[in-house]
């Protein structure tokens, strides 16, 4: 069936499904173009649902809840991808739903994802399905130890997974992580994690974003920077066009995020997809033309897309609850630095590993970009109640 085609104009309804902080930011750009803005979740403490025009809470296996939601808009999209599908496809009966129910079912099942790369001829993580204590044999004797298993679905910051390095650690992760069928992969000897936002609309259009290069703690995302360094810059072009063949394979219809391993030899290996904005894509707020965010407004609208191209050097730290300690981080210290931008997402309690917020820096290069929101960071943070 041909993509339905029609341009979103603005003054139209926008819905999301989900009311955290991506649906927040969504929201905030889709109004400075004329947009209203409905939001569906089940949350009380909603970031999304403080700038909404309307919100609708439900249970997303509710179908009357998810029909009256549906009907108010003229086209739906995600703000994080472990959507039940049943939702998803109970709205597009009713309206426009971008990514779809296609896209959605192979970015949140970590095997669906990973077989379907492959056979499109992606380069992905070596991988294996585990369905019982038995194919961890066969598994290790082809990926080696150690190795990381995942369940299959509902994923995120390092849920749902545990690195094992032999017989003894994997039967007891199976036990942690089943009953359902996992996912072996081989742990990567990586020397960088990047990623690259790519947005396409129904017509076909695509626009991606440079590279972005980042590091973690405790497998949450700490610092996003771009440009890449010099010796990540030749393998951008790669990325990029890699990612741009998965939006086209996939028909994508909105924004997708393709993370990846990059390998000593300089070899790329995605690591996962996500057909939202992206943790990583926050500094494009302030360092690109175009913020990922309105490009999503713009790829669901199917209007035509912004550029992309950076404005300056980045870095963008994430802010998490273990930032406040005992008392409010001293927020001013940041926003009295020049070129530097305090984003916070509204959530009431701060807790640790929960993100809160996050800040950018420009600046005359990544490296110096990350140096200083890192030591801003530093400089607005309480611990049992001191001032670092």
């Amino acid at each position: 069936m041909d993509p339905d085609t029609r341009v979103i104009a603005p003054g139209s309804a926008l819905g999301v499904f989900g009311g955290g902080q991506l649906g927040r930011m969504f929201a905030q750009s889709a109004q400075k173009l004329g947009y209203r803005v409905v939001v569906f979740t089940d949350e009380q403490d909603s970031p999304a649902s403080q700038v909404a025009n309307e919100t609708v809470r439900g249970d997303y296996l509710d179908p009357n809840a998810v029909r009256a939601f549906a009907e108010k808009v003229d086209v739906i999209t995600l703000e994080f991808e472990n959507i039940a599908l049943e939702a998803v496809s109970r709205a597009a009966e009713v309206t426009l739903v971008r990514p779809g129910v296609k896209v959605l079912a192979v970015a949140q099942h970590r095997l669906k994802e990973k077989r379907t790369l492959k056979e499109l001829g992606f380069p992905v993580t070596p991988f294996r399905e585990i369905r019982s204590i038995q194919d961890i044999t066969p598994a290790s004797a082809e990926l080696g130890w150690p190795l990381v298993l995942k369940t299959t679905n509902w994923g995120y910051d390092g849920k749902g997974q545990r690195r094992v390095s032999n017989q003894i650690e994997a039967n007891d992760a199976i036990e942690l992580l089943g009953p359902e069928p996992l996912i072996a992969e081989q742990w990567v000897k990586y020397i960088a994690e990047v990623s690259v936002i790519v947005a396409r609309t129904a017509t076909g259009q695509t626009a991606v974003y440079p590279m972005f290069t980042n590091s973690h703690a405790n497998h949450i995302l700490d610092i996003t920077t771009c440009p890449a360094s010099p010796e990540l810059q030749s393998i951008a072009p790669k990325a990029e066009s890699i990612a741009i063949g998965v939006a086209q394979e996939l028909k994508l219809e909105g924004l997708l995020c393709v993370e990846f391993f990059v390998g000593a030899q300089g070899e790329l290996m995605i690591n996962e997809i996500a057909p939202r904005p992206h943790n990583s894509g926050h500094l494009t707020i302030e360092a690109c033309r175009t913020s990922q965010f309105e490009q999503q407004v713009r790829a669901v609208c199917n209007l035509p897309l912004g550029d992309t191209s950076l404005v300056q050097p980045a870095a963008m730290a994430n802010l998490l609850g273990d930032v406040w300690g005992s008392d409010a981080p001293r927020f001013e210290r940041a926003l009295e630095i020049p070129l530097a931008y305090l984003h916070l997402y509204g959530k009431q309690s701060a807790r640790q590993g929960r993100k809160m917020g996050h800040i950018t820096k420009l600046s005359d290069s990544a490296e110096n970009a990350a140096k200083e929101v890192i030591a801003i960071r530093e400089s607005i943070r309480f611990k049992d109640g001191q001032l670092f």
